[in-house]
């Protein structure tokens, strides 16, 4: 599993970077501040979970699978949806935004569970 999740995390890594681009240079002139805020909130989110989810698969401990698929989920959630709202201004998107967010919750504290449980076996 640990060769999925680097590749997962490279996948999104690009991903995030090349959506951050387009939105730094391709939707300045299309969008509002506020809409431009929304989606640098995504890349922003997208970008730090990339790493989380490198980290996870670089470490190549199993114990912290589940905790990725929920860092995966979010990224899917939170930051795909902000771009979608930022860029069609659908108010339905924005409430599986918080779903998203809730995700990236879970995966943070399976994470410390999961890094304590398996430092107290040691």
């Amino acid at each position: 599993m640990k060769n999925n999740w680097i590749v997962i995390a490279a996948l999104m890594g690009f991903l995030g970077v090349a959506l951050g681009a387009f939105g730094a240079h391709g939707l300045q002139n299309y969008l509002g501040p506020q809409d431009i805020e929304t989606y640098k909130t995504g890349v922003f989110y997208h970008l730090i979970h990339s790493a989380v989810l490198l980290a996870i698969g670089l470490s190549g401990a199993e114990r912290f699978t589940k905790a990725a698929a929920f860092i995966f989920a979010g990224i899917i959630l939170f930051s795909f949806s902000l771009y979608l709202y930022s860029l069609t201004g659908i108010k339905f998107l924005a409430f599986i935004t918080p779903l998203g967010g809730v995700s990236f919750l879970v995966g943070w504290a399976l994470i410390a569970y999961y890094g304590i449980r398996g430092n107290s076996k040691s």
